[in-house]
């Protein structure tokens, strides 16, 4: 790091961001209520068509593919991933080449509109992604609009923003050079900043009410390294976007603490977890690590399940079984089989906090075939409205203000969630029947359970009874 980068780093680390919210302190009486659907590689008609079936099915939130204008080859909007890179690839939505409304895998945006009609129908709060951080590979395929709106292209990307990052735990290479090589927008120039924020607020103008920020940790903060080479005196592309400053007379149109927004800061090393935390929720990617280790052994002895692994407070986290990422990207998440999931599911949706984001798998794919009918726009499979899921979805709203108790059985492969003396939610992450014997708040009596009507008995703050495998089982007291 050369001498002015580093003074001006040093400067910035001492002044705290102003208007920081606390999303470190964990409050123990909060309670998530919330369900994310994520409609991955949907298109505005199908989610439209499908609100319905979506709210029927107890989440309170979708969040959408990318909605800007993208990378487009000739014949490239068919499959959600081609070998041949012919017919389409998912991956050319995160590859803005301008930031207006509407591309050739999601559509338009009269479309959205439409979607976002039904979506105030049903009360779903729609929540977009949007990718600040990086253009396309092909930086001939950028629109001249918007290399003219930012003032030229030496004025879109950061000095070092095309050279690839070669060690992501470097916050210098993570936050000013191209992560996965994709090449680094210079977020901090104000004429970017004002095109982008004119983005924003067109998609709140449509009724959007969130965002989940891609590559959020490869923008810096104010202890970052600042690119000085770039003509950049502090790191304030957050303060922008989360509406604590106007560029140019432009600035976030509604109130921040009315949206949903968190951001895809991935964990490692050297990531400043609790300073993006004073600008928005984040992703609690190691404890859906952990999940997955736990589903591939079908045991949890010995794991701790309550932990969430991260320095903000869990009621600003958001998690998941799996993302897109672990799904379609590096297959980390793709053998696990929909049963598998499922049950996940249900124990990370059953707990107190964190907000749970369900990844929508493609229609018929398989533990062999992962892209099933490989088709860019249509709906996912059906194991979003699969009966324990929306059972469990509606199980965390009924349970509001009461606190989490969780169990684990001494095989390990048993997994319960209590909810205050109101409910419970068990899970057998094995592949064998399991008899349950674990202690629980509900009150004497005899349950049957919300989606198979299975018995179970509480005597003496014990819940009992058999749990077929890979089954999950929704419990509350009349």
């Amino acid at each position: 790091m050369n001498k002015s980068i580093l003074i001006a780093a040093l400067a910035a680390a001492v002044a705290m961001p102003i208007g920081a919210k606390d999303r470190v302190t964990h409050n123990p009486d909060v309670t998530n209520t919330d369900a994310i659907l994520h409609v991955w590689s949907w298109n505005f008609p199908t989610i439209a068509e499908n609100m319905k079936r979506i709210s029927d099915a107890g989440f309170t939130m979708i969040q959408t593919s990318p909605v800007q204008e993208c990378y487009n080859p000739k014949g490239s909007s068919k499959k959600i991933f081609d070998e041949d890179v012919t017919e389409g690839n998912w991956y050319y939505y995160y590859q803005p080449t301008a930031w207006k409304i509407g591309n050739q895998i999601v559509g338009s945006r009269d479309q959205m509109k439409v979607m976002m009609d039904s979506a105030a129908k049903y009360d779903i709060r729609v929540i977009v992604d949007v990718l600040p951080n990086h253009t396309a590979f092909d930086v001939d395929a950028v629109s001249e609009d918007f290399v003219k709106a930012v003032g030229g292209r030496d004025k879109l990307y950061h000095s070092q923003g095309l050279n690839p990052v070669k060690d992501y735990n470097d916050r210098y290479q993570c936050t000013l050079w191209g992560s996965g090589a994709l090449p680094d927008v210079n977020t901090e120039n104000p004429d970017f900043q004002k095109y982008y924020m004119e983005f924003v607020n067109d998609l709140l103008s449509l009724g959007v009410g969130g965002f989940r920020y891609d590559t959020a940790k490869h923008i810096g903060v104010h202890s970052d390294p600042v690119d000085t080479a770039s003509g950049v005196k502090e790191n304030d592309f957050w303060d922008v976007a989360t509406g604590r400053k106007a560029v140019k007379g432009v600035r976030l149109a509604v109130p921040y603490d009315d949206l949903f927004v968190y951001g895809e800061i991935l964990q490692d090393r050297n990531v400043p977890e609790a300073e993006y935390a004073d600008y928005m929720g984040q992703t609690a990617s190691s404890y859906g690590h952990i999940l997955r280790e736990v589903l591939d052994k079908g045991n949890a002895k010995g794991v701790d399940l309550v932990s969430w692994y991260h320095q903000a407070a869990p009621e600003y986290l958001t998690t998941w079984v799996e993302s897109h990422d672990t799904y379609a990207n590096a297959h980390e998440s793709a053998h696990l089989t929909d049963e598998q999931i499922r049950t996940a599911w249900v124990f990370l949706t059953a707990r107190q906090n964190g907000v749970p984001l369900f990844f929508s798998r493609p229609m018929n794919s398989t533990r062999k075939a992962y892209w099933g009918d490989n088709l860019l726009g249509a709906r996912g499979n059906d194991e979003f409205f699969h009966p324990e899921v929306a059972a469990v979805n509606k199980f965390r709203q009924a349970m509001k203000g009461q606190k989490e108790d969780i169990q684990i059985s001494e095989n390990g492969e048993l997994l319960m969630v209590n909810r205050g003396k109101k409910g419970a939610a068990i899970v057998n992450i094995s592949g064998i029947e399991n008899f349950i014997d674990l202690p629980t708040g509900l009150p004497n009596g005899t349950y049957y359970d919300e989606v198979y009507g299975k018995e179970f008995k509480v005597k003496k703050g014990r819940l009992t009874g058999i749990a077929a495998p890979h089954r999950t089982y929704i419990i509350k007291k009349k």
